[in-house]
């Protein structure tokens, strides 16, 4: 215990009595529910939420702590309790060891030279991407820009990890959504609702997840029977690290978990991110000049390479600033493995904990007119004095995203390439939503026109 911290001292919050008003915000809104929390009772918050309480830290020197420095005193906590039910113990969900195993085998996969040598892949499915947007505005038709992103991050998680085709599984994204939907009902419902009661969404979740399911035998399968040489994909590698399990069906689960897990974060967060700076783009119109010119200059009519990713600076900036005000990972939970101290306060062992990265990255101590989308922010020809840990869009400390260098690629290219050729206006009227799921997930979609420039 800290010598400078009060014994037993515990932040501000609610009281006890305001259970059921949580409760219903918790179920209706919780990015407001967050939000309030912080900027009335400060950077540390008691909740107390039926049989749970919950410490909720909004400072980046907590972060740091509990996400670095500290790190291993804190497992995985609410929420990924409950998704686990649907992921099984995938790299999102494991911990201890059976996570430093995952990890070590997905990592070579995403080492930056491996990845570096996908670029003309990317590049491929993004030319893929900007040629259905112009038939599409060719028509005049508005296009929910976000399934066509989906569509794109599939067919590049498919490619470049999995060395496989997906676009075979479009059904993907929506038994995704339906098991994301199943797991945040099991977490504002503390888990007391019977699984056994007939429900609406208890039958889309055993149906999506049995689909789910489907997916990956398929997958596994058909490498098995084409293996792949040299096998750096990340099915041959998970089939080569389950063979040492002495159980077929503990080797069976634990790849269906693992595959689950990559492709649902290996192509919503992506979509999310690049479907979120484009709603930002689209509300300011200079900002959309700015990435054309940008895209001119660097790509000019040609087919881009790998190189020019270093030279597209104010997209890397647009996309910045899209995951500061929507960050895909919209929180991230602990459990305390023993009692600790953060920021000067008593967190007993076996404590959920929290840190909002979607409100820490709002903290007016650390932005200038945080609401504001300003991807001026993130030049990198500026200094600015924020702590580090001011914005995690990927997490931080050990846990931090093995994918974060993937994704940046995924999006820088698609998005250049799109503002190369096309303007891109929102329908007239339309607002989406942030669903605050496992992910930030965009409510209503994107419908958009794309007229050529």
């Amino acid at each position: 215990m800290s010598p400078k911290a009060t014994p037993g001292r515990v932040p501000p919050g609610p009281p006890r009595s305001a259970t059921f008003s949580l409760l219903k915000q918790l179920a209706g809104d919780r990015l407001t529910l967050m939000s309030t929390a912080a900027s009335t009772y400060g950077d540390a918050v008691r909740v107390a939420i039926g049989p749970k309480t919950l410490y909720y830290f909004n400072h980046p020197d907590h972060a740091k702590h509990i996400l670095a420095d500290n790190g291993a005193n804190y497992r995985k906590g609410i929420g990924y309790v409950e998704a686990r039910r649907a992921l099984g113990d995938g790299l999102l969900t494991s911990d201890g060891e059976l996570w430093k195993e995952q990890r070590r085998t997905i990592r070579p996969v995403f080492q930056h030279k491996r990845i570096a040598g996908q670029a003309d892949t990317i590049i491929e499915e993004s030319a893929k991407l900007v040629t259905r947007l112009k038939a599409a505005g060719s028509g005049g038709q508005p296009i929910n820009v976000l399934d066509s992103l989906t569509e794109f991050t599939l067919g590049v998680l498919g490619r470049t990890l999995l060395d496989a085709d997906l676009t075979a599984f479009e059904s993907a994204g929506h038994s995704f959504e339906a098991v994301q939907d199943q797991a945040m009902f099991e977490m504002e419902t503390m888990g007391l609702v019977p699984k056994w009661l007939p429900l609406k969404g208890q039958r889309e979740f055993r149906k999506a997840r049995s689909d789910l399911f489907g997916i990956v035998d398929r997958l596994v399968q058909f490498r098995k029977a084409n293996p792949v040489d040299p096998p750096d994909d990340v099915i041959s590698r998970l089939i080569e690290s389950t063979s040492r399990e002495s159980d077929p069906r503990v080797a069976a689960t634990r790849m269906r978990d693992e595959l689950i897990t990559l492709l649902l974060a290996g192509h919503e967060t992506t979509a999310s991110t690049v479907g979120w700076a484009m709603w930002c783009v689209s509300q300011n119109p200079d900002v959309a000049q700015k990435l054309h010119e940008e895209a001119v200059a660097v790509l000019g009519d040609r087919t881009p390479v790998y190189e020019d990713l270093r030279n597209l600076k104010y997209t890397s900036m647009v996309l910045e600033e899209a995951m500061r005000l929507y960050p895909p990972v919209w929180i991230l939970t602990r459990n305390a493995i023993e009692a600790d101290e953060v920021g000067g306060y008593h967190i007993p062992a076996g404590s959920d904990v929290m840190v909002c990265p979607y409100t820490l990255h709002r903290h007016p101590a650390y932005w200038e007119e945080p609401e504001r989308f300003n991807p001026e922010r993130f030049d990198p020809d500026v200094q600015h004095d924020r702590p580090r840990y001011a914005y995690i869009p990927f997490g931080a400390g050990p846990r931090f995203c093995v994918g974060n260098h993937l994704g940046m690629m995924e999006a820088g290219f698609v998005l250049s390439m799109i503002y190369r050729e096309l303007r891109m206006e929102v329908v007239p009227g339309h607002q989406p939503k942030p669903e605050p799921m496992l992910s930030l997930r965009m409510g209503g979609g994107l419908p958009m026109v794309a007229t050529e420039v």
